[in-house]
């Protein structure tokens, strides 16, 4: 009796272990059972339908229509975009497909820009699900008591609460009036605040119908990413039409935004474990004759153009379609050649009228030297005439030299080709001869001013030169000229061995 007096306590704490143990043992394996339920749960199957979609490159015809889609009002369709309402005061205008949806479930991403030039933008933009399509009315460029639903980006405060730009869910059974004044805040079913004027990237939204729950997405348009979406409001229990028209309109006021929507992707959601749809069901008989005619009709012009063309280009049969056309590296090589050979002309250009300068200056140099050999005997009297003679005769060389070293330069830069160590040269050339000039014109005015200095006459005995005689004169304009020459040529050297060497 003892002994089982003491054994029942910690029989009593076995039992309570084991049953904690067990207690948790169940509720894990609820737990995994719940978890591995969610994970196998299947999503919906998401099938594209091309027939209530549109979107660029080519979104037009050549007509200017949108094919399965009609356009209203003041919207323009172009190849990539469809601008609903252009940034002018009172437009409308909207695009609605043209036949029926009966999907029970969807999915539509729509990817749209609002832009304008004001702080503030008017009116917005809707998104349509209704039972019959509302081509021209007051709300947002649609007609009012729809029956259906309605997304709305709202872009201009009306009751003035400072609460836009919203997107607004209102739904309505055809007899309800849009409320504008509060701009649809009493009719609303779910809204958000999000600013969708003027952004660097293409705003989007995904609205989402599934089991009876709209769904509203919005990716903001600050990044790229495409599926950077943000949750933005969700309406549940929500009962639509099983069948309707999709729309877009949009609508301006007294200010004005450009509204344009660059594509509208609809997706027809089946409920996991129901077949989906064949891809051929919606699809008539006739219209697939119809399409498999055209399509064949097609193949046999294309294979008549290409017989054709390998008649009229036989020297272009067997080879690469690749090498009838430049790539973008061969381009790029081709642009570089042809520029340096663009370069190489004008620095040729250049160095032919620099040697025609040159040759002209040795011309009026040996014009000089015979005049000044003629006139050696002269008086000495006269060597003051004959310094002005010669200063004017060699201004007008300075000033003709000077004058097509700047005729060649402005060549040179009219062409493009007008470097920085082309320009500097020039400017090095110019400012020698102006200080061969200066240096002249204060010698002649030195004789000039002073002739009683010179009438001084020098010791018989050694016999000096005088200061400044006709030789001494020549001969310092020749070593001039020569250092002149040797600069130009040191220089133009120079610049070949560089162009050489790049």
């Amino acid at each position: 009796m003892a002994v089982s007096v003491a054994l029942s306590p910690a029989a009593a704490a076995s039992m309570l272990l084991l049953t904690f143990v067990a207690t948790l043992f169940i509720h894990r394996s609820v737990a995994e059972i719940d978890a591995g339920a969610s994970a196998t749960e299947e999503t919906p199957h998401r099938r594209f339908e091309y027939k209530y979609s549109f979107k660029g490159p080519h979104l037009s015809q050549n007509d200017g229509s949108i094919p399965f889609w009609i356009h209203t009002g003041n919207a323009i369709p172009s190849a990539d975009q469809v601008r609903i309402t252009p940034s002018l005061r009172s437009q409308r205008g909207s695009v609605w497909t043209k036949n029926k949806v009966i999907f029970q479930h969807w999915e539509a991403e729509v990817t749209f820009r609002v832009s304008g030039r004001g702080r503030m933008g008017a009116d917005g933009l809707a998104v349509w699900f209704t039972t019959e399509q509302g081509l021209e009315g007051p709300v947002y460029g649609a007609s009012d008591q729809w029956n259906g639903i309605g997304i709305f980006f709202d872009s201009f405060d009306n009751d003035g609460k400072k609460n836009n730009p919203a997107i607004i869910v209102v739904g309505n059974n055809g007899k309800l009036v849009y409320d504008h004044q509060n701009d649809g805040t009493t009719q609303a079913l779910g809204t958000c605040l999000r600013d969708f004027r003027n952004k660097p990237y293409p705003v989007r939204a995904k609205i989402i119908y599934y089991q009876k729950t709209l769904t509203v997405m919005i990716n903001n348009g600050f990044t790229p990413d495409r599926e950077d979406y943000e949750f933005c409001t969700k309406v549940d229990n929500m009962v639509i039409p099983t069948e309707g028209f999709f729309g877009i309109s949009a609508a301006t006021g007294g200010l004005a935004d450009d509204h344009d929507v660059l594509s509208f992707l609809l997706f027809s959601l089946t409920e996991p474990g129901q077949q989906p749809p064949p891809p051929e069901s919606d699809i008539p008989k006739e219209e697939q004759d119809k399409y498999q005619e055209e399509f064949q009709n097609f193949q046999q012009d294309l294979d008549k153009k290409k017989e054709e063309f390998q008649k009229d280009h036989p020297d272009v049969q067997g080879e690469p379609l690749e090498d009838l056309y430049e790539s973008v590296s061969d381009r790029e090589i081709r642009q570089v050649f042809e520029g340096q050979n663009r370069i190489h002309l004008e620095i040729k250009q250049l160095h032919r009228q620099l040697a025609m300068i040159l040759d002209e200056q040795r011309r009026y140099v040996s014009v000089i030297t015979d005049e000044v050999s003629k006139k050696a005997t002269n008086a000495e009297s006269g060597q003051v005439s004959w310094s002005l003679f010669y200063y004017e005769l060699f201004c007008t060389i300075v000033k003709h030299s000077l004058k097509q070293i700047t005729s060649a330069q402005h060549q040179g830069n009219a062409a493009g080709m007008g470097s920085y160590e082309t320009i500097q040269h020039f400017n090095d050339i110019k400012e020698h001869l102006h200080t061969v000039k200066r240096d002249v014109q204060n010698l002649v005015q030195t004789n000039v001013q002073n002739p009683a200095e010179k009438a001084v006459k020098c010791p018989e005995f050694p016999p000096l030169p005088p200061c400044l005689s006709t030789v001494h004169f020549i001969i310092f304009i020749v070593i001039q000229s020569v250092l002149f020459f040797c600069y130009i040529m040191y220089k133009s050297q120079q610049e070949a061995a560089a162009k050489k060497f790049f």
